[in-house]
């Protein structure tokens, strides 16, 4: 059948946005180091005031068979997986990160449509995983 072929190359056909882990890591200190601490091991300024504790986002690869939870971490930053530990939906900064114009790869090789910030997010989040 042609369908699968075409339907496969619709799939490639669809670039990933380019990461930038340099402007993730600034993004990061910017909008997440309140919580998540400058080492983002959930350590931050405002972690004793939150009910749920901010995750060590240093181990989500260690605590995930070793693969980097794409899809989960897009999801909650973005707000469609939502923790109201803080209060409101994460991050509270919603707006930055919303839109859907930037495609990256989930970890199961399927395109998930982000924004750019979040994509550059995941860049650093990725580069700082420990084993």
């Amino acid at each position: 059948m042609r369908i699968v072929p075409l339907v496969a190359a619709l799939g490639l056909a669809v670039p990933a946005a380019a990461q930038d882990a340099a402007q993730g890591e600034a993004i990061f200190g910017y909008y997440c180091a309140t919580c998540h601490g400058i080492s983002a091991t959930g350590n931050g300024p405002m972690s004793p005031s939150l009910v749920v504790a901010p995750t060590n986002l240093t181990t989500l690869a260690a605590r995930n068979a070793g693969v980097f939870p794409t899809t989960r971490v897009v999801m909650r930053i973005d707000g469609r997986d939502p923790l109201v530990s803080h209060g409101s939906t994460m991050p509270v900064y919603g707006d930055f990160f919303e839109g859907t114009d930037a495609p990256t790869k989930a970890e199961t090789g399927q395109p998930i449509m982000t924004s750019q910030p979040i994509v550059d997010l995941l860049a650093y989040l990725e580069s700082i995983q420990q084993e």
